[in-house]
């Protein structure tokens, strides 16, 4: 029988979770890109998708069971002001799945992004209108709030080829436009208004992805490096550096889940490099591509070591 202990972890199993697999896989596709354009080992990116994908699978299996034996908690979790903004990392894990075996496996890519696509089209709606209609408080707005809309600029990324330009432009304007608006909104908060909660500062990190993402997906798009792709990409460039120089605010905060914050945006700071790089082979960007792999990297072993060490100590999945 399972132990009270046990039914707790299994209730309390947080939507967060799949910041995981956004984490590597944001890994994964950083060195299949390196295979590519730095010619890297293979091997190495092969590995990762295959992890990626079954650390999705564990982490689905355990999220749906916990649906089907504790619904109120979920259901709690979709109505939680801050949650609620992870539960697009379902389908985000979903669209770069879909980037990740595009190359190699286009019809897996498909299987995933068709879904991915969908449900991520729902959950920005209902993540907006629930902005809307339930009077959010200053205080809940957190850079976690860019989670639905990073997912949006997502889309074009893997999904040339699928469908109409027509269809990814949409959802490359959504992420933009509500990139936009948002920043104005947490940079209010956070310069004006309380601190964050401290398991809730290394979301600041997520602020690299928008532009970083959506450099990638207007160049997978129209294959154009002009005036608005260079925008984006010193954008990406800036809040890469403004994170570094606040170093400190990092260095001391107390393990949470979502630490894994850290991975996704500096993955795709590291793509994005490697992008331009191949774009006009610039020594810098070569060196800064290597920098960015290494930081990815060495963050992710980090970040996983301290998952596993608190899994163990039963720290995650017990209590609120």
């Amino acid at each position: 029988m399972e132990t009270i202990q046990e039914k707790n972890r299994l209730k309390f199993f947080p939507v967060m979770m799949y910041a995981i697999v956004m984490g590597l896989s944001g890994l994964t596709i950083t060195y299949q890109k390196a295979a590519l354009w730095l010619h890297f080992p293979h091997i190495i990116g092969e590995v990762l998708m295959y992890i990626t994908t079954a650390i999705f699978v564990v982490v689905s299996f355990i999220y749906l069971k916990k649906f089907f034996k504790y619904k109120m908690a979920v259901k709690n979790e979709f109505s939680h002001p801050v949650r609620i903004n992870f539960f697009a990392a379902i389908s985000i894990s979903m669209l770069m799945l879909a980037i990740i075996y595009k190359e190699s496996f286009p019809t897996l890519s498909a299987i995933f992004w068709y879904p991915g696509t969908l449900l991520h089209f729902y959950l920005t709606m209902h993540t907006v209108a629930f902005w809307i209609n339930e009077n959010q408080q200053l205080d809940h707005s957190s850079p976690a709030w860019f989670i639905p809309i990073v997912g949006n600029v997502l889309v074009p990324v893997a999904g040339v080829g699928f469908i109409n330009l027509g269809v990814l432009i949409y959802f490359f304007s959504v992420g933009m436009f509500f990139w936009i608006i948002l920043f104005a909104v947490i940079l209010n908060r956070i310069i004006f208004h309380n601190q964050m909660a401290a398991k809730f500062m290394p979301t600041l990190f997520i602020l690299i992805a928008p532009p970083a993402v959506g450099f990638v997906a207007y160049f997978k798009m129209f294959e154009v490096i002009d005036t608005f792709a260079l925008m984006l990409f010193n954008m990406a460039i800036f809040f890469t550096l403004l994170v570094a120089f606040m170093y400190k605010n990092f260095i001391k905060i107390k393990f949470f889940i979502s630490w894994w914050a850290f991975v996704f945006p500096l993955a795709a700071m590291a793509i994005s490099s490697m992008l331009m790089y191949n774009q006009n082979s610039c020594l810098s960007l070569q060196l800064f591509s290597y920098l960015m792999i290494a930081v990815v990297t060495v963050v992710v072993f980090i970040v996983t070591y301290q998952t596993l060490l608190h899994i163990q100590k039963e720290d995650i999945c017990i209590k609120e």
